[in-house]
């Protein structure tokens, strides 16, 4: 700030010195004119001078030299000496003999050398003497006059001009200078000054007061343009501000929700270790998981999804308010619950409950009323893991790994998950290599028309026969590879083995139609439709000998995509079958939308027949459903002479099961093929 200071200061300085300047050289200019002129002046003084003194004698000196009187002609000369500049006098004949004359010396001076430069040492006069009656030269009058009188004279003005010029000048630059100082210096200064005390951080905290009588002036403008700027800078500094408030809380915090982000608790979280850790404290950290929650955002629409995410947010933070809980969105679906100071498992277990109380209470978002669930994985600090992210990944894999257990419960971290998640990770290996290696193979399970007594179908199913873990059940691997997006090839090849088996079949007169289940993977596929077809006509099997079979989850997925492609199939001669019916999400109300021709009663529902009164209700409503659609129902896991009469009773069409066989290889299903057909005919006769 000094050093600003002092340059405003120089600036002043030089302003001053070029006013002096400027004054001091007009004052000289003006005063060396008025010499100049002063001079001229001078010279003409002494030529007149001169002129008039010639003029006084000039009579009697013409009578001197006409009467040739020496007397009068020293007379003459003598008068002329009475002015103290004349220097020599001189009366001389015509033919140059001089009748009288007299000189002196010149005036000595201390500035004789510039005055005699400029006005000359003497000036000579000569004046002719006549009479008037005629025109004859009689003589000469010559009269050498000394400038020094009039030049010292005209020098001591000169001294005193340039004086007062430069003196005046000087005065007047001081005048201006004052002027300047008092009606624009000053201000500034107060205006820069007060502009130094702004501070920069508010500057329309302290505006700038406008000088005293510079209310309407440039000065005043200025202080004023300078406010407006210093108001502008501070409402765009709170703007900011603001922007920098919104975007650390956005970073941190969730838009939907407004609870803390993945980030921003994890720094919450080890801070609360380090404290535990300090206190010999015990936490828990509960990741939860809404159970299916894609198919709420396909059903309802995105907008009543996160609707639904904003009030179990409101719900969980009043169950769980107070310092005792800390809460996050760690994304979509997944909320993460922080429990400090507790005592052991069975307190965390107990809030667990309260977290699932909150999601399975129905949620009322734009008139429609939605039910859910979720799964809790519990991690135990320090028991479980004694490191922040170490413990978030603990009860995160324990969710995971609960969600494919089940819905609406809660399961705790043990040690055998890590071993689970390395087992999970080698399946996943194994399963990208095993297709290429050759392990998998088809096995067909019959599909009885309970009528006709016929073989009218037959479900290929994939198995897998692992070198070293021997045979993986379909429900461990086939999950897996939904989710890493290897059934897209397994799917494909199953599709070629199962057209390709048709094929054969129906060259050896078998026509039966080949069912092939659909993953919700494959169906989301942009060119699964004609991958299809294109599998059909390669291997030349009518469209009518393949059925697909979806599940009611992957016809949620993507409704409109669905029923797209599942139309283009139909037209095509394929049939459509929803597999494991019942145990979807609301598919009742888009059933009559889907084009399905068969209905597969999920095999929970036929265990139980007849001896549970609800999964007997079930299978009735489906069959009842299927027939009101004018659909065929077909029933799985049928494994009774029971239940294959009651379902027949009931007007079930179809049915599979180990009642029937067990799915087997395609030589042995035509082994069994014939020998049922001939059992049957056998009987009839």
């Amino acid at each position: 700030m000094n050093s600003k200071l002092n340059i405003e200061q120089r600036l002043g300085d030089r302003i001053l010195w070029w006013l002096l300047t400027i004054a001091l050289l007009c004052g000289f200019v003006i005063s060396a004119a008025q010499v100049l002129v002063d001079a001229r002046r001078v010279s003409s003084d002494l030529e007149t001078q001169a002129t008039e003194t010639i003029a006084m004698v000039e009579d009697a000196a013409t009578k001197a030299v006409f009467n040739i009187d020496s007397d009068l002609a020293a007379r003459v000369i003598k008068g002329l000496f009475a002015a103290d500049a004349v220097h020599l006098a001189r009366i001389s004949h015509s033919d140059g003999e001089t009748l009288a004359s007299h000189d002196r010396p010149l005036m000595k001076a201390p500035h004789r050398d510039l005055t005699d430069w400029i006005f000359k040492a003497q000036r000579t006069y000569q004046a002719p003497l006549t009479r008037d009656d005629s025109d004859t030269v009689y003589g000469y009058l010559e009269v050498h006059y000394d400038t020094a009188p009039a030049a010292n004279t005209w020098l001591n003005r000169s001294v005193f001009t340039f004086a007062s010029g430069l003196a005046t000048a000087g005065i007047l630059g001081l005048a201006l200078y004052f002027v300047f100082h008092l009606l624009l210096a000053r201000p500034m200064e107060k205006v820069i000054r007060a502009v130094k005390a702004v501070d920069p951080e508010h500057p329309d905290g302290r505006l700038i007061k406008i000088p005293r009588g510079h209310q309407r002036d440039e000065i005043g403008l200025w202080v004023n343009a300078t406010n407006n700027l210093l108001v502008a800078i501070g409402d765009s500094q709170e703007r900011h501000r603001e922007a920098e408030v919104r975007a650390n809380r956005l970073s941190q915090y969730d838009q939907l929700t407004g609870l803390p982000r993945r980030e921003t608790f994890m720094e919450i979280l080890q801070k609360d270790i380090e404290q535990a850790r300090s206190d010999n404290q015990v936490l828990s950290l509960m990741v939860c998981g809404i159970d299916d929650f894609k198919s709420v955002n396909d059903q309802c629409g995105f907008r009543v999804g996160d609707l639904i995410l904003q009030k179990l947010s409101d719900r969980l933070s009043t169950t769980l308010g107070g310092s005792r809980f800390s809460l996050s969105r760690l994304g979509s679906d997944q909320f993460a619950i922080l429990e400090k100071g507790i005592q052991n498992s069975f307190q965390a277990a107990e809030t667990a409950d309260q977290v699932l109380a909150c999601f399975s209470t129905p949620i009322t978002a734009e008139s429609q009323t939605i039910s859910m669930s979720a799964t809790i994985g519990v991690s135990m600090f320090p028991s479980d893991a004694d490191e922040a992210d170490r413990l978030l990944q603990s009860a995160e894999q324990t969710m995971t790994l609960a969600k494919q257990g089940g819905r609406n419960h809660l399961q705790f971290y043990v040690a055998r998950i890590d071993q689970e998640i390395r087992n999970r990770k080698l399946l996943e290996k194994d399963l990208s290599e095993a297709l290429a290696r050759g392990e998998f193979h088809l096995v067909y399970q019959p599909q009885i028309d309970l009528e006709t007594r016929r073989i009218s179908g037959a479900e290929a199913l994939i198995r897998w026969n692992h070198p070293s873990r021997g045979f993986v059940p379909p429900d461990d691997f086939i999950p897996v590879a939904e989710a890493n997006g290897a059934i897209i090839e397994i799917g494909q090849w199953v599709l070629e083995q199962a057209c390709w088996q048709a094929a054969q079949w129906a060259a050896k007169g078998i026509d039966i139609r080949v069912a092939v289940n659909l993953s919700a993977v494959q169906l989301q596929q942009p060119d699964i439709v004609e991958d299809i077809l294109e599998t059909l006509e390669r291997h030349s099997v009518p469209a009518g000998r393949l059925e697909l079979e979806v599940t009611e989850t992957s016809l949620m997925t993507n409704m409109a995509d669905a029923v797209d492609k599942l139309e283009q199939l139909n037209q095509a001669g394929i049939s459509i079958a929803v597999d494991d019916f019942g145990t979807g999400y609301s598919s009742l109300t888009y059933l009559k939308k889907m084009p399905v021709q068969h209905l597969k009663i999920d095999k929970q529902f036929i265990r139980d027949l007849l001896l549970n009164d609800d999964d007997t209700r079930i299978a009735n409503t489906i069959v009842d459903l299927g027939r009101s659609l004018n659909m065929s129902v077909v029933a799985e896991g049928v494994e009774t002479a029971e239940q294959e009469y009651y379902l027949s009773q009931r007007g079930c069409r179809l049915a599979q099961g180990y009642h029937f066989s067990r799915p087997i290889p395609a030589r042995e299903f035509e082994t069994f093929v014939h020998r049922f057909h001939g059992q049957f005919a056998e009987n009839n006769v």
